[in-house]
């Protein structure tokens, strides 16, 4: 599978007016991420923690449904703060092993307003998610997870 190759800056990506094509060219960026982060994705059950104490934040993973086509999980991580942990960034996502595709089904952070009433259509809402995990899952495999 070929990765997406985008002839502008992040800058750009971000106001500019995205096609389905290209929405489709990230989810599957964000898929190949995905297997490398956990190759076995489609038959895994439970939760599982990826731990670089060094260098970065633990990077929690729980899979919550898994179908012979696709898997709905949940990835995050936790900061601590008083009692508890904040989860931030805190996503839900849903993969499509057949046609090599994750979507994004809920992303909850605080950096930046993706899910505000700003954004004009619903492709381009789920293309600064995906957007989004696309940054953030890079940034996790620079981080050895």
């Amino acid at each position: 599978m070929r990765m997406p190759w985008y002839p502008w800056g992040v800058r750009a990506l971000w106001d500019g007016r995205p096609t389905v094509g290209w929405l489709m060219d990230l989810c599957e960026e964000n898929y190949l991420y995905l297997l490398r982060l956990a190759p076995e994705l489609r038959s895994l059950e439970g939760r599982f923690l990826s731990r670089r104490r060094e260098v970065a934040m633990d990077l929690h993973l729980e899979i919550l449904e898994q179908t012979p086509y696709t898997t709905l999980l949940h990835l995050t991580y936790y900061f601590s703060q008083g009692a508890g942990g904040q989860p931030d960034p805190d996503a839900r996502l849903r993969v499509y092993h057949d046609s090599g595709q994750a979507e994004v089904v809920d992303l909850r952070q605080r950096q930046f307003l993706l899910n505000n009433s700003d954004c004009r259509s619903t492709l381009e809402q789920k293309w600064k998610t995906s957007l989004f995990l696309s940054k953030w899952l890079s940034y996790c495999m620079r981080q050895g997870h």
